[in-house]
């Protein structure tokens, strides 16, 4: 048996023998050859799975190409048919910030909010609010939750109800001696 070399985007139908040269056929539609070969079958064209899109198809003398979409990064590159892997950046947590924001071919890189600063959404850290001189912090800042002003009058008007409850309540456990007329 020879071995014949056959041309690009074919492949061997049949063998040279002494009475006829080899006879070729070309590759089918999904298939590709892109080198001389004395192969009988056609490669498959390589798909562009998920995150993935094709910048090149495949035609009978070369394979697909394949590159990323937005919002994806390049896990595995290959020389010839492009990538071959892509992932999802990563999304920041709530408390963290974007540091670096991710390309084709690198994963967002995600930091935490300095002291004093906040993320509800991951992307960018804020600074906590500055109560003014009307106001008192109701509550406090977090890396992910700002400070909660309230006006200085609310505040001490929201904490009146709670204490009557409590005096209430306490003179309850003691007898019920205690009414509001007394406080």
């Amino acid at each position: 048996m020879l071995w014949t070399l056959v041309a690009f985007g074919t492949v061997v139908r049949k063998d040279c023998t002494p009475e006829s040269g080899t006879r070729c056929s070309p590759c089918e539609y999904g298939t590709f050859m892109k080198h001389p070969n004395g192969l009988t079958k056609c490669f498959s064209c390589t798909s562009c799975d998920q995150g993935l899109i094709a910048v090149q198809e495949c035609r009978a003398t070369s394979d697909t190409v394949c590159d990323v979409l937005p919002g994806y990064f390049c896990k595995s590159l290959a020389d010839d048919t492009g990538c071959s892997l892509a992932e999802k950046h990563k999304r920041c947590a709530p408390g963290q910030r974007i540091k670096q924001a991710g390309t084709s071919r690198t994963d967002a890189v995600c930091e935490h909010c300095q002291q004093g600063y906040f993320s509800q959404d991951g992307v960018n850290c804020t600074a906590w609010t500055t109560c003014s001189e009307t106001q008192l912090k109701f509550k406090e800042g977090s890396a992910t939750s700002d400070v909660v002003c309230a006006s200085a009058s609310r505040a001490h008007y929201s904490y009146i109800p709670v204490l009557l409850l409590s005096l209430t309540l306490v003179g309850l456990l003691f007898g019920g001696r205690l009414t509001l007329k007394n406080l």
